[in-house]
């Protein structure tokens, strides 16, 4: 039988709001196993982390040499941002994305037709097709469909498409891992995380740690004497 305690549930478990944040990333700190990566990828890697609530997800992450500072330079320039699903878009701090100038577009909102020839592909992949050049200099978070991610890939390889950064972490059992694989393959600077696991929150809070790392970026610059 459950016997009531005297204090309700928020007062016995609950943090005041502005508590809640700051104490989250302290835990996710002091969970978190030694990592091989530098300050501003460790960053990255809480953000994911307290998103996903799994620490053994940080092992996952794999970072390209160049990643970090390619998405700084492209955010810091008021580059856009591309997501395979509006899911992603939702998850991008819409504050923080305005302050850096950096529109927020979803690749399903692009305008395409359907052929003879690609009826057999997906929306996001017909998607990610359709805006072609408009991905050059940009950053892509890719966060639900491999097949966006395979799409892009195959732009990049064609020279028809060429991105500053790919945020890759479609999540599921068919071709997500085999995506994520071909991703590393490829020169373009990008995040992933290993195997089956992603998510349109995860891509979310990369595009936002990143985006806090060009914010801070941009107030260490000090402005020359006049």
């Amino acid at each position: 039988m459950h016997v009531r305690n005297s204090q309700s549930l928020l007062k016995r478990y609950g943090l005041a709001a502005s508590q809640i944040e700051p104490r989250s990333f302290q835990i996710v700190r002091g969970l978190l196993p030694p990592l091989s990566v530098s300050p501003a990828e460790m960053e990255v890697v809480v953000r994911i982390v307290h998103t996903c609530g799994d620490p053994g997800v940080a092992g996952l992450v794999v970072f390209h040499p160049r990643c970090v500072d390619a998405a700084i330079q492209a955010l810091c320039k008021g580059t856009t941002v591309f997501t395979d699903v509006r899911m992603v878009a939702a998850g991008i701090k819409g504050k923080l994305a305005g302050s850096l100038g950096c529109p927020v577009r979803c690749a399903l909102d692009t305008t395409f037709t359907v052929g003879e020839g690609n009826r057999d592909l997906t929306q996001t992949a017909l998607a990610m097709q359709a805006l072609g050049r408009q991905l050059d200099g940009s950053i892509v978070a890719i966060g639900n469909a491999p097949t966006a991610l395979l799409a892009l890939l195959d732009m990049i390889d064609e020279g028809l498409a060429a991105p500053a950064v790919i945020i890759g972490m479609p999540v599921g059992f068919v071709a997500a891992a085999e995506a994520k694989q071909e991703l590393a393959r490829r020169d373009t600077p990008f995040i992933t995380i290993q195997g089956t696991r992603g998510g349109s929150a995860m891509a979310a809070a990369t595009v936002n740690a990143l985006m806090l790392l060009a914010r801070d970026a941009e107030r260490e610059v000090v402005p020359e004497a006049t």
